[in-house]
């Protein structure tokens, strides 16, 4: 049935008249999955099975070509890390402010894994989420037991103040700790900033409001306080190591027509108006690296057309990185509008890969992919993500490329031939070489590193196996370096008979 499936998809990408990048993927493509703790997957559980569960899905998720994890490490004001600010988290240890038995740190040990499967890991934080609906007891360490005037109830909920500079002040503190303590390779922030909206419910920042508020509209004040928060934690990202990443996946609608006349044909929750989170702001303005609107609904959707969003997005938010969120289980459970036959995977990719300004995509959730829901994971191995792809660039970090590989060389182990190579120098971190792009060429062929299909591997290590036949068939390999940023350096080259 997944062979089936999967001619199926092939057959639809090439009668598709937007998917010409469906049959050559590109060089540069983010492709992500969050690996989340709210839903309470890893609650309770012992190191030695989290840690299994977690390294099967990195596994599978490699092969799919996933290349970055964002990992889920404060949920409501908590820890899923060593933290001396917050405490432990009860969706890690079942109990707010106690320690994982036996001791270990996920993001330390996530980043590593990640890192060693030449993915990158950003870490994942919930800003003003201060309790959850199922929260009953909380430590003495949490901020807001300690600060309870900072924060306002919303139903069921508990909020970090966004209108007090010492809660914004504090969340980048957060940031701060982890960017300097873990070699992340992001930070990013989810969709809650003021609370979704519940009928008849009141956002109690009547305090805060008075004090800062000037008498300015409410909900300008309210959206200016998140744009002062976004500001100022990009600011405290980058205070830390330059190099690190600063991403925000907002709910999928920013207005609808009816709102504003440059709003998206939908009639849905809307990020400015609701949530008051001004997300094209913080794109024109630089103040975020990359944004993942989570375009969760099928193509065809009477109040939330998939079609319609992602063209939208495309449209107005490309000053920044735009990478798409995918529910995989909404896309693989929706029928094509086409071809009954089929689900909504390929249509999907048909418009991501089609419409400008797109630079890959998000995948909600991370088991979701790995357990191959409705072949997804399968249809990425196969299709979508068949070669290996660098990040997006990204020049107003750093566009400087680090220098080539030196003394590449093929040698005779006991284990067969390997390519071998030395990393280059550099002269600042910022500098270093990182990863390493291997591309081969058959004999006759032009070397050209644009040329995707010809990429081996993208590898953390300076060696490659090299595959022996008879030794009559020449083969040229170029290996260039990647830094942090994915600035690619020149080619070093070697010809060898394999």
């Amino acid at each position: 049935m997944k062979h089936i499936q999967l001619i199926l998809i092939a057959l639809v990408c090439l009668t598709s008249g937007i998917v010409k990048a469906q049959q050559t993927p590109p060089k540069r493509e983010f492709r992500g999955a969050w690996i989340q703790a709210v839903n309470g997957q890893w609650k309770g559980i012992d190191r030695t099975t989290m840690q299994a569960e977690l390294t099967r899905e990195l596994n599978a998720l490699k092969a799919d070509g996933i290349n970055a994890i964002l990992f889920q490490c404060r949920v409501e004001g908590d820890a899923l890390y060593a933290s001396s600010l917050e405490p432990w988290s009860r969706y890690l240890t079942g109990q707010q402010g106690t320690p994982p038995d036996p001791y270990w740190d996920p993001l330390q040990w996530m980043v590593e894994q990640c890192h060693a499967r030449g993915m990158e890991l950003h870490a994942w934080i919930n800003p003003f989420r201060a309790k959850t609906k199922g929260t009953t007891e909380m430590s003495i360490m949490h901020y807001a037991v300690r600060h309870p005037e900072r924060c306002f109830q919303y139903e069921d909920l508990l909020i970090f103040d966004p209108g007090l500079p010492e809660n914004r002040y504090f969340i980048c503190e957060i940031a701060k700790d982890i960017v300097n303590r873990y070699d992340v390779d992001g930070l990013h922030i989810d969709d809650y900033f003021y609370p979704y909206p519940v009928a008849g419910a009141t956002i109690h920042d009547e305090v805060s409001y008075a004090i800062y508020g000037q008498g300015r509209d409410p909900g300008n004040w309210r959206r200016e306080n998140v744009n002062t928060f976004i500001r100022e934690l990009r600011d405290a990202v980058r205070s830390e190591k330059p190099w690190v990443k600063f991403g925000v996946s907002p709910f999928g609608i920013y207005r609808n027509q009816r709102s504003w006349v440059g709003g998206s044909a939908t009639n849905g929750l809307q990020n400015y108006d609701d949530l008051y989170a001004d997300v094209l702001k913080w794109i024109d303005e630089g103040w975020v690296d990359y944004t993942i609107p989570q375009l969760y609904w099928e193509i065809g959707h009477n109040k939330a057309d998939y079609y319609t969003l992602i063209r939208w997005w495309s449209e107005n938010a490309h000053a920044r990185p735009l990478y798409i969120g995918q529910d995989v289980e909404r896309t693989v459970n929706a029928t094509d509008l086409q071809n009954p036959s089929l689900n909504q995977m390929a249509a999907k990719y048909a418009l991501q890969r089609g419409l400008p300004g797109i630079n890959g995509s998000c995948q909600w959730y991370a088991r979701a992919v790995a357990d191959d829901t409705g072949g997804y994971g399968t249809a990425l191995r196969a299709l979508y993500h068949r070669t290996p792809t660098l990040q997006p660039s990204m020049p107003w970090i750093d566009k400087k490329a680090p220098g080539k590989p030196r003394k590449l060389e093929m040698v005779l182990t006991e284990d067969g031939y390997v390519l071998f190579w030395t990393a280059p120098k550099a002269k600042t971190e910022m500098d270093e070489a990182r990863q390493y792009v291997v591309y081969r060429f058959a004999q006759g062929e032009r070397v050209n590193l644009d040329n995707t299909e010809a990429i081996v591997t993208i590898t953390p290590q300076t060696f490659l196996p090299l595959p022996y036949s008879n030794g009559l068939q020449k083969w040229t390999y170029v290996v260039t370096a990647l830094d942090r940023l994915h600035n690619e350096s020149k080619g070093a080259k070697k010809t060898v008979k394999l």
